[in-house]
């Protein structure tokens, strides 16, 4: 597998050898496939990327009284 992406501050690439299987790609919208840090972390351990989900917001404490 190889992947090229922009980081911000320029391309970066990737490159990674799968043993056995394949991984599940998400779609391509407008010339460009966007996945969350999470989810790409996900595709290149070989995980289901779509069952990534962003984490729960933490919920700000509240003044007693």
């Amino acid at each position: 597998m190889k992947l090229i992406w922009w980081d911000g501050t320029g391309l970066c690439l990737m490159v990674k050898k799968l043993e056995s299987g394949g991984v599940k790609w998400p779609g391509i919208q407008d010339g460009v496939m966007r996945l969350t840090a999470a989810q790409l972390g996900a595709l290149l351990e070989g995980l289901d990327w779509r069952r990534v989900h962003g984490g729960r917001r933490p919920i700000a404490p509240q003044i007693a009284g």
